[in-house]
């Protein structure tokens, strides 16, 4: 839909370099404008306007176009109500998503272009928050910046490359009237604090507290490593792990198994001696990790212990290959078509890997599943009941039962979080 417009030729004009009024033509020129939409169609206006002589001598400009006030802006070929509708949409959807809103609403405009409008529209004046937030983000690798959010409108201050304390002092020193600063458990962060709003009140926000929380829970259970495969369930009679026995038993007998044997030897010996862990790594020239990793282990076979098989497609066919290799079938390539037939689509080769150990007397390498990590452990206890999956239900209960101290550090955290939903310390104090 097109409407013609043309401005009256009588009415003066202010000058867009001086703001003196004129009325003294020069000549006329089109002007297209795009509105927004009328009864869902897309709507322009060509408008006729005036080019007009300045009439200040001492004005730079010779000429100068007229303006319609509320419908034209100087290079501006939209109106300001649609102008002020795709910077609205940009703000809340940014160039592909605004670019798909506004083509809803009948109005073509790329996101490229959206973008750049975006970018145009000028910052809110920055006014200095009661309660600051600070916290960092990575940029890339290991390089990190420092952002500045205002918690009661969270929206972003600033934002700097780098966590330097001095700088974070620098700014809220340039920005007094801050009562309360929430940030994480950074030292860097706490030092600018302290150095640049003394009077502020430090507090920690709910992500880190329990952010923090959840790495004191990883750090007892990585205390506890040796209780964390009381949490898979327990092997029946006529299962098949005597398998691990007797893999362990092969190792044992292997030239790798025979090192690992020793160090572990050597390796507790120095340990209970009262020797550190870098004075251990030092004697044995060894990393001072792979120290720590012999010095926790219970056992040798736990440094062994190679990790479980990942799934794969050939797992639903280990029974079959056990009944053939049973009947006499010790041919790879034979067993291969033969699963073939049957639906297999895998390589020849996992056929023959897998086979691999009944040509030593060994099972065949079924997944095992694994204990639970530390990490895995922590999210375990942090997480809400309700949110745990049925595996981690039957599982969770197992691994404190066997171990008191995961059991002692369960309790708190589930009042802690209790305390953090309802926003009520009483659970915390009762225990």
């Amino acid at each position: 839909m097109a409407v013609r417009a043309r401005t009256r030729s009588g009415e003066p004009a202010g000058c867009t370099g001086c703001g003196q009024l004129s009325e003294w033509c020069h000549s006329r020129y089109a002007r297209s404008l795009a509105d927004v939409t009328l009864a869902g169609r897309p709507l322009r206006i060509d408008l006729s306007v005036r080019r007009l002589y300045c009439e200040n001598t001492n004005c730079p400009k010779a000429t100068f176009a007229e303006q319609v006030p509320g419908l034209t802006v100087r290079y501006q070929r939209r109106t300001p109500r649609l102008q002020s509708l795709v910077e609205d949409v940009g703000v809340v959807l940014a160039g592909r998503g605004g670019s798909r809103m506004l083509r809803i609403l009948r109005i073509k405009l790329s996101r490229v272009a959206l973008l750049s409008q975006l970018m145009r529209v000028p910052l809110p004046p920055l006014v200095t928050p009661q309660v600051l937030g600070v916290d960092d983000f990575a940029l890339y690798g290991g390089t990190y910046g420092t952002l500045l959010v205002d918690t009661t409108t969270r929206l972003p201050l600033t934002l700097w490359e780098g966590r330097d304390a001095e700088q974070l002092g620098r700014w809220l020193r340039e920005h007094p009237g801050i009562e309360v600063v929430c940030r994480d458990g950074s030292l860097t962060y706490r030092q600018g604090i302290t150095a640049g709003a003394p009077e502020a009140v430090q507090v920690s926000d709910r992500f880190h507290l329990w952010q923090g929380l959840s790495r004191r829970v990883q750090d007892i259970a990585s205390a506890h490593r040796g209780c964390l495969p009381a949490a898979l369930p327990t092997v029946g009679e006529d299962d098949h792990p005597p398998v691990e026995d007797t893999t362990q038993n092969a190792a044992a007998g292997s030239r790798a198994g025979r090192h690992a044997q020793s160090l572990f030897e050597t390796t507790q010996a120095l340990i209970r001696t009262g020797r550190s862990h870098s004075s251990v790594a030092r004697e044995l020239g060894l990393n001072r990790r792979t120290v720590r990793k012999y010095a926790r282990a219970r056992t040798w076979q736990e440094v062994m212990r190679r990790p479980p098989r990942k799934p794969s497609t050939l797992d639903p066919y280990l029974d079959y290959l056990r009944q053939r290799w049973d009947e006499g079938q010790h041919s790879a390539k034979v067993l291969h078509e033969e699963l073939q037939t049957k639906g297999y689509l895998g390589h020849y080769q996992r056929v023959k890997m897998a086979v691999a150990p009944l040509r030593r007397g060994l099972p065949i390498d079924e997944p095992r599943e694994r204990p639970p990590s530390p990490r895995e452990t922590a999210r375990w206890i942090t997480t809400h009941p309700h949110r745990r999956s049925p595996h981690i239900n039957e599982r969770l209960p197992r691994l404190l039962d066997h171990c008191p101290e995961l059991k002692l550090t369960h309790d708190p955290v589930s009042r802690f979080a209790i305390m953090l939903d309802n926003r009520d310390a009483a659970p915390c104090q009762a225990g």
